[in-house]
């Protein structure tokens, strides 16, 4: 990772600080002159600067746990060499997870110090947002990474999953506006993602977002639970794959 720093700064931090910029400077300004009070107490850009942190989050874990996994397997191989040695596949799986949470919780914490500087953090607990952050990545990556460990030919597999899952779940997730603006044909999709379970999450931590207790819970067991079932599925494919 070291060797591609500045290419993976400029992807994982650079891309949603353009959107910071773009939706909730441009545009925030617009918005908030006609629609005073549409977002609660607070700015429009306060309102979206939690979902772009989660879906940073998200857009990186997208990332290193399709092409990496499939390298690992097929192009360069780089489990086996790993796994000649007297590391088993729980811990090849295990040490790719950590390397990718490492770069997550980096990327969150350098995002959320330019979050925090454009004033859209005013909560004494907004920094919570970033383990939050990291665990919506985790939820949607882990599952992606047994998906991933599974698939043996390179047939466009992962140019869909970007098109037609991390896309729709990044426009229809409450990113830019509340979840229930959108048609009720449409909520499900952000029932179902953790960039707005890890939004609301976030939301509540940055600018006192007003979510119930119980609610509160739910979001975390979802995200959880989806990490922990996407953990088991990807150690039950890596060990079928290279073997105990």
């Amino acid at each position: 990772m070291n060797s591609y720093r500045w290419t993976l700064l400029a992807s994982s931090v650079g891309t949603p600080v353009m959107y910071l910029f773009a939706m909730g400077i441009g545009l925030a300004t617009l918005v908030d002159r006609n629609s005073a009070g549409a977002f609660g107490e607070v700015s429009y850009l306060a309102f979206i600067a939690p979902a772009l942190l989660a879906s940073a989050t998200i857009m990186t874990a997208a990332t290193e746990f399709t092409y990496p996994v499939m390298d690992g397997f097929k192009w360069r191989r780089v489990y086996y060499g790993p796994h000649a040695s007297p590391l088993n596949t729980d811990q090849i799986v295990q040490g790719h997870i950590i390397a990718v949470t490492v770069r997550l919780t980096v990327t969150t914490i350098i995002y959320f110090l330019i979050v925090a500087a454009f004033g859209a953090s005013p909560s004494a607990a907004g920094p919570v947002a970033i383990p939050v952050a990291v665990l919506s990545g985790l939820a949607f990556g882990l599952p992606l990474m047994a998906y991933s460990a599974r698939i043996e030919e390179d047939k466009g597999q992962f140019a869909l999953v970007m098109r037609f899952i991390v896309t729709p779940l990044f426009l229809f997730s409450g990113t830019f506006f509340p979840l229930d603006t959108l048609p009720v044909f449409l909520r499900w999709i952000g029932w179902i993602s953790p960039l707005w379970h890890g939004t609301e999450l976030g939301r509540a931590l940055t600018y006192g977002y007003e979510l119930p207790l119980w609610l509160a819970v739910v979001h975390v067991l979802y995200l959880v639970v989806l990490a922990v079932v996407g953990l088991k599925l990807a150690r039950a494919v890596y060990a079928r794959r290279l073997g105990r």
